[in-house]
């Protein structure tokens, strides 16, 4: 399951703060911030899907995501690799090193994570 942009960016700040109240949340947004009912509504759909969930502390509800951001992102690139690069990591790594204006430095970085990967595959 996936979330949408408004959900994913709301996830974004929670998996920032590690946990917190509606408050809390509220306060990451620039203003014009998002009518509470808004973000209530973003909350109530995340824990439907289980990305979020909450303790209860009085009257108040404690959030904290289910979902590592790692985790996430890496279902969501692994997604963007099948459906857009027929399941080819070496198309999504050429388009990537091409269509992003990467400078020498940045493309000679990956490269160094790449070999050490290759490395570590070897073993």
């Amino acid at each position: 399951m996936q979330l949408s942009n408004s959900e994913e960016q709301l996830m974004q700040h929670l998996w920032k703060l590690e946990k917190g109240f509606m408050k809390d949340l509220l306060e990451c947004y620039p203003d014009p911030k998002p009518a509470t009912t808004t973000i209530a509504t973003l909350l109530k759909r995340m824990t439907d899907k289980k990305f979020v969930a909450y303790n209860e502390i009085g009257n108040s509800r404690e959030y904290y995501p289910l979902v590592e951001k790692s985790d996430y992102f890496s279902k969501h690139v692994n997604g963007l690799i099948k459906n857009f690069f027929n399941n080819s990591a070496s198309q999504f790594a050429s388009f990537f090193t091409k269509e992003t204006n990467l400078t020498q430095k940045e493309l000679e970085e990956l490269q160094k994570i790449i070999d050490k990967e290759i490395q570590k595959k070897k073993k």
